[in-house]
């Protein structure tokens, strides 16, 4: 058990691992557009788009406690405890998340998609400092907010302007998602100190997925296209969550947090990559504009973290 944990602790595993998760979650942004093209879910039929979220969570929270049970060589049960902090983590970690999400990416690119989602770093360090408290927001942690939010609006730009007219459901959507999974980090890091990370996101996936399923159906969703390849992709999904927030609670046991989530900024980079190799989004993806703002989402996130990375390592 000892050289176990020796070996998850070295620098090279944990690079590995992490960027195992970080390619998972990446190719989540193509994956989810395919998804809808196999199942022939339209960008207006919201109402199946949230009923397809919910089908995902809900696989992924039973694939999570699996995973979780058979590492822990003991079947993951909560707490009564954890009830309450369940209930709170599959609000903002699952349901109000991927209810804007999956919208959201349905009215707008996988390379937008991922290079928004990429923010949720910089939004959980401004709401961890400015409302909870929890740390100093430092010059160097605004200005590299600051850095952000700038390949934010980057990317939005149309021309010389920004075109807000009809994104709102599109972009504007993936950053409230972004927003809502950043409060979901800084209360599954709160919960996490007394109880087991992967057992509160199993089964905060699995309570999660059933709202947004009954969500999905009482707005009139329904797959009627159901197939092998379709099922295939919804299952590659859920395998995507469950295996990757399994994996990155192990290393987060192990390893100080900030050895870990440094590794957080390549998401959107391998979201873009994976956008424009499976979407046909390339000439988008590696446009002089969108380059640019990856590189000042990516640098914003690691001034963020530099002192960090250089303290705790």
């Amino acid at each position: 058990m000892k050289t176990k944990q020796q070996l998850l602790t070295k620098g090279w595993v944990v690079a590995l691992l992490a960027l195992v998760c970080c390619t998972l979650w990446g190719s989540a942004f193509p994956s989810i557009k395919i998804g809808y093209k196999l199942f022939k879910i339209s960008s207006a039929d919201t109402g199946t788009q949230i009923l397809f979220a919910g089908l995902r969570f809900i696989l992924a929270g039973v694939l999570t406690i699996i995973i979780g049970s058979f590492a822990q060589k003991k079947l993951l049960l909560p707490e009564r405890k954890d009830l309450t902090n369940i209930l709170k983590l599959c609000m903002f970690q699952t349901v109000i998340q991927y209810f804007f999400f999956y919208v959201g990416l349905a009215h707008t690119t996988g390379v937008k998609g991922a290079i928004i989602t990429g923010t949720n770093t910089l939004i959980a360090i401004l709401a961890a400092s400015l409302i909870f408290h929890q740390e100093t927001l430092t010059t160097q942690k605004t200005v590299g907010c600051l850095v952000g939010f700038a390949g934010v609006i980057l990317a939005n730009l149309n021309g010389s302007s920004i075109d807000f007219d009809i994104k709102l459901m599109g972009e504007g959507f993936m950053l409230i998602s972004a927003t809502s999974y950043a409060l979901s980090s800084i209360y599954i890091k709160k919960y996490s100190k007394d109880s087991n990370p992967v057992m509160l996101s199993g089964y905060q996936f699995a309570v999660g997925g059933i709202i947004l399923t009954f969500v999905g159906i009482l707005m009139g969703g329904t797959l009627t296209e159901v197939n092998v390849a379709g099922v295939g992709m919804l299952v590659y999904l859920a395998f995507v969550s469950a295996a990757a927030y399994s994996l990155w609670g192990i290393l987060l046991k192990h390893n100080p947090v900030s050895k870990v989530t440094v590794y957080g900024f390549m998401n959107p980079v391998i979201g873009v990559l994976l956008s424009a190799i499976l979407l046909k989004e390339g000439a988008q993806a590696f446009s002089l504009k969108n380059m640019i703002a990856l590189t000042l989402v990516a640098v914003g996130i690691y001034a963020v973290n530099r002192r960090n990375i250089k303290t705790k390592e």
